[in-house]
């Protein structure tokens, strides 16, 4: 894994990076080209950019869209010395990355995540990859960028859903990390998020903690393993919903009932205090839509767990934490306790 600088509210490297390459490709959805290209076109001073355009979402995040970018690729002559530049959330960054490290055996990239989510999380730590039936992330690889661009001004063409999507990663850096950043968290007015200052503070925190976890330990062997707090139950209950919901749960929204079910199961294995437990619950309830979680769907989502990849030797892979700021790998529970804490979200 390689070392690369992370630039935040700063572009004027970028012209000198990207001039070193024979040729540039730019990935962008409909979105990102409609909203977000605007803004980094200020800022570029190069002859010719080639567009790889695709469809938004995380149902487009597969093989058959990467065959798609890589066929572009082979069409527009790109060599070993081109870079591909991945506009837009978590789906461009880790199918970008994932199509640049494979294409002719890899070529460099760099990312400008335009959301909060992708600011925070996905951008950083270089895990690149694709869903595959119906799994979340199942075929992928390592791989850093050779540079994170990340800007403010892309809060602009942000929903309110989109920013709490990302706040959930947030949330969870700060419950696993930090618990005066947590305190922060908690007294930040997401109503005020015109205030592009303020939320640009928690983005520095949040980078500073995910990136100081991954130089430690960049293949998620040990530690690493901690940012899947929240991820086992919430990625099960993602693909659930995408499956299943005519509007789909969006990631950090899956992961936020995913903190309150994973926070019991701390609390379940004698870790986190009661006291603890119902702070991080309060919390993540009045700031998050509840979703119908329906009794009836418990086993499936089970059956949608035991495919996680965090999975060893069969058994379900948890992090929990043993207090606000503390964390603990390598936790199982049974069958038993993960529906109490699919009845624990549900009784709120």
């Amino acid at each position: 894994m390689e070392k690369y600088n992370i630039y935040l509210n700063d572009f004027s490297s970028i012209n000198k990076l990207i001039n070193s390459y024979s040729s540039i490709f730019l990935l962008l959805d409909q979105n990102t080209e409609k909203y977000c290209l605007p803004i980094l076109q200020k800022y570029l001073d190069v002859k010719s950019i080639n567009l790889i355009k695709i469809n938004s979402g995380e149902e487009n995040k597969n093989i058959d869209t990467c065959c798609h970018i890589w066929k572009q690729l082979s069409e527009l002559k790109a060599d070993r010395k081109s870079l591909m530049i991945n506009l837009g959330g978590g789906v461009i960054g880790d199918m970008g990355g994932f199509c640049a490290s494979t294409f002719k055996r890899g070529i460099d990239f760099i990312n400008i995540p335009t959301t909060l989510l992708s600011q925070v999380d996905a951008s950083i730590g270089g895990k690149l990859g694709i869903d595959f039936d119906n799994l979340k992330n199942q075929i992928g690889l390592f791989n850093d960028p050779k540079a994170i661009f990340i800007s403010n001004e892309f809060f602009k063409t942000l929903d309110s859903r989109q920013i709490l999507s990302g706040y959930a990663e947030i949330i969870k850096h700060g419950l696993i990390l930090d618990s005066d950043y947590w305190q922060l968290i908690k007294k930040t007015d997401l109503s005020n998020m015109n205030n592009l200052d303020t939320l640009m503070d928690l983005v520095k925190r949040s980078v500073e903690l995910k990136h100081q976890v991954v130089l430690q330990d960049p293949l998620e062997k040990n530690i690493r393993k901690s940012l899947n707090f929240g991820h086992t139950i919430g990625h099960a209950i993602e693909t659930f919903s995408l499956m299943n919901d005519t509007v789909p749960l969006l990631h950090g929204e899956s992961i936020a009932i995913g903190l309150i079910c994973e926070s019991y199961l701390s609390y379940v294995s004698n870790n986190l205090s009661k006291n603890e437990l119902n702070e991080i619950t309060n919390f993540i309830n009045s700031i998050y839509k509840k979703y119908n979680l329906q009794e009836i769907n418990y086993n499936k989502i089970i059956d949608l767990m035991s495919n996680d990849k965090k999975n060893e030797d069969n058994n379900i892979n948890f992090t929990c934490i043993n207090k606000i700021g503390s964390f603990v790998i390598n936790q199982n529970f049974s069958n038993h306790e993960i529906i109490d804490s699919l009845h624990y979200y549900n009784s709120f």
